[in-house]
This record gives C-alpha cells, sequence and structure tokens, in this order.
C-alpha cells in the first residue's frame, strides 16, 4: 500500500481515523482470546451458549470472525489509496466496528437469542463491507479492483451457507470450504499484488540484482487454475481428480512464489515474512491433494492454508501497514520478529498436529499457545501505534 491520502478534518478518537486501526487492533485481540478459549472448549471443561457445535464455533469465529476484520482493515486502508477517495473514519467507522463486535456476541450467545437474529446479525457485518467498499470503487470506476470485493462478497455467500447449514444439518461443511476457498484466492490475488511490489522496492534500494518478475501470463494462469482448482474442491474435496488439480496448483504456486526473488529478501523480516506466509499457500494445495486420495488427514491442508498462510499473511499486513501508516519505520522490531516467530511456530504445529495422532494434544497446545502469543503480542506492541495519534516507541524497541 502507498502513502495514505490526504485526510479531511477529524478530531475525534485517532482509533477511528482510519480502517486499520480499530479492525488490525480488535481483530488480533479476538483471534488471541479466541484460541485461547478454544483450548478448553475443546477439552469439554468450558461451554458456550452458543447454537454451534464447539468445532463450528471454532472455525466459524477464526473463518468469519478474526479474518473478515482484518481484511476489512486492509481494505478500508488499500482502496482510498487504489481510488483517491478519502477515507472512512469516525461515526460510519464506529458503527462498522459495533457491527462486527455485535456479531461476536450474537454467535457466541446464539442459544438464547436465536440462531436466525445471531445470523442477521454476524452476515450484517460483510454486507456493510461489501456495500461500502464496493460504492468507493464504483464511484471511483476503479474497475479492476472489483475483483476483491467479489472474493470479499464470497465470504459473505460462505458466512450465509455456514448459519444455513448449521442449524439445519447440524454442521457446515459447504460454508467451510466456501470461507477457506474466498481466503485462498484473496490470498493469491493481494498477496499476488502486494509481495512482489514491496520486494522490487526494497532490493531496488537495498540489495540491487535479481528482482521479482512482473505480473505476466503466467500470474493470469495460476490465478485461473485456482480459481477453478478451489472450485472442485468446495464442491467435491475428494477423489483423483481434485487431488491431482489440488497438486498441481501447488506446484504452480512454487514457482510463483520462486520468480519473487524471496530469497535476497533475508536482512529485511518485513518483507522475507511475506514470503514465508505465502509459502503455506502451495503446502496447503500439496497436503489438500494428498488429503483428497486419503494420504493425510482432511483437515491437515485446510490448517496450512488458514493457520500458516492466512495466519502469518495477516500478521505480516497488519505490521507493516500499522508502521508505515503512522509515520513509523519500516522495520521489524525484536518483538515484531518475535510476533512472526510465534505465527510460523503455531502453523507448523497444527499442520504436525494432523499429521501425527500419537502427538497431537502436545502439538495442539503448543499451536493455541503460539498464536495467542503471536496474536496478542501484536495487540499489547502495537495498540500504542493503533490506539492513539502519537508514535509508540516501545513497538521499535
Amino acid at each position: 500500500m502507498s502513502q495514505i491520502p490526504r485526510l479531511k478534518a477529524y478530531g475525534g478518537p485517532a482509533l477511528l481515523s482510519y480502517g486499520f486501526r480499530p479492525f488490525f487492533f480488535f481483530g488480533a485481540i479476538y483471534a488471541g482470546l479466541a484460541i485461547l478459549a478454544w483450548l478448553p472448549i475443546f477439552g469439554g471443561e468450558l461451554s458456550l451458549s452458543t447454537a454451534f457445535g464447539p468445532i463450528e464455533w471454532h472455525v466459524h469465529e477464526m473463518l468469519y470472525g478474526y479474518l473478515p476484520a482484518v481484511v476489512t482493515g486492509f481494505l478500508l486502508t488499500a482502496i482510498p489509496n487504489w481510488t483517491g477517495r478519502l477515507p472512512i473514519q469516525g461515526t460510519p467507522l464506529l458503527v462498522l466496528v459495533a457491527v462486527w463486535l455485535a456479531g461476536r456476541v450474537a454467535v457466541t450467545t446464539s442459544a438464547e437469542i436465536g440462531w436466525l437474529s445471531a445470523a442477521i446479525i454476524d452476515v450484517g457485518f460483510l454486507v456493510l463491507v461489501v456495500a461500502a467498499t464496493a460504492r468507493e470503487i464504483v464511484v471511483d470506476e476503479n474497475w479492476r479492483n472489483l475483483r476483491v470485493v467479489a472474493m470479499v462478497t464470497l465470504l459473505l455467500v460462505g458466512n450465509v451457507a455456514f448459519h444455513l447449514e448449521a442449524h439445519f444439518n447440524g454442521s457446515a461443511e459447504y460454508g467451510t470450504r466456501i470461507g477457506i476457498a474466498a481466503t485462498v484466492l484473496l490470498i493469491v490475488v493481494i498477496g499476488g499484488r502486494i509481495i512482489p511490489s514491496f520486494t522490487r522496492n526494497w532490493l531496488t534500494r537495498e540489495n540491487p540484482g535479481r528482482l521479482p518478475e512482473p505480473f505476466a501470463r503466467f500470474d493470469v494462469a495460476v490465478v485461473l487454475f485456482s480459481v477453478a482448482t478451489l472450485v472442485s474442491w468446495t464442491v467435491y474435496p475428494v477423489g483423483k481428480t481434485t487431488g491431482s488439480a489440488l497438486v498441481a496448483a501447488g506446484v504452480l504456486h512454487i514457482v510463483r512464489l520462486g520468480r519473487w526473488a524471496g530469497d535476497r529478501t533475508l536482512r529485511d523480516r518485513l518483507v522475507l515474512i511475506l514470503h514465508v506466509g505465502y509459502a503455506f499457500l502451495p503446502l496447503g494445495f500439496l497436503l489438500a491433494g494428498a488429503a483428497a486420495i486419503d494420504l493425510v488427514p482432511a483437515d491437515t491442508g485446510t490448517h496450512a492454508w488458514m493457520v500458516g498462510a492466512a495466519g502469518t499473511m495477516t500478521l505480516a499486513v497488519m505490521t507493516r501497514a500499522s508502521l508505515g501508516h503512522t509515520g513509523n519505520v519500516l522495520r521489524a522490531s525484536t518483538v515484531t520478529q518475535a510476533i512472526y516467530a510465534a505465527a510460523v511456530i503455531a502453523s507448523l504445529a497444527r499442520i504436525c498436529a494432523s499429521l501425527e495422532p500419537a502427538w497431537s494434544d502436545q502439538l495442539l497446545h503448543v499451536a493455541a499457545f503460539a498464536w495467542a502469543a503471536a496474536f496478542l503480542g501484536f495487540g499489547a506492541s502495537f495498540g500504542p501505534l493503533l490506539l492513539t495519534a502519537q508514535r509508540a516507541k516501545m513497538a521499535q524497541s
């Protein structure tokens, strides 16, 4: 993302001055706390007043709770740069935050208020996000960025399907896969846009030599093949045809990642972590392909995508955007690097927990605590940057 456009006169709380501030902060805090709550829920030591089953609540709140918050923070920050229009701030931003928070409460208490009421409140957030972002892009006639809104709309469709399936069928397989597919596509498209761009900028300035390959027909082919493969996986996630397509997509994304010169960015952790996060994407395709022919458990690939790619990439984007858009130096402090390390540990531990049942309990605890450390660590260290108008030196110590 480039420099933030000029803001209109605003005298309210700094938290509501730009979309990334509340959604990165609250999204990170919720991601950490929800996983800490998940451990006793999974162990039967804690119960919630939710109409969802324990696993469905966990999946929903990671997929349709924390993730849309971070995506919204990114979009409300990026779209003014794409369009040149003024950002959403103040009361309209407060309404969006309030509806998101209401959705988290509604889902968690849905056994008391009713599944339909909870669904309407929860789904309402993504409806507002799609409407707000589409309006900004359409008014500016910035048509090429409508693809991002389309993927957020797919998240909205998946959330609706999740609520309906969970109520009428007791599980939400299609709603889950739709949301995961939308998340993967967001990473494919947005990651394919920002990773080579940030890499090129840093290499040109700090390490001249081989640069990332520019977006070309190969990238178009990878994106289109990924779309077709994820549609196939969403409809029918098992079988040799789906498995072969998933493996092929994984190989294509390995080649794509290799074209971005990530091996030359070791000195800049803010750039390097973007490549590391994207690397979990092809791993997810390969593991999902193996799961399609019953070589590994079905959740192995999905956790590579969601914990590995989505978790690491969101932290990478949140840290970079928070530093850049609060006027701080783009440098990964020791604390920031520890956050990245915790995210990678959480990802690897969660994947291994699926692959090695004998160690699953221990690895699940490692994954959960590392995930919580990463996201709560972000909230603690970057909170002063997001909650106040002043630079917070503690995030750079």
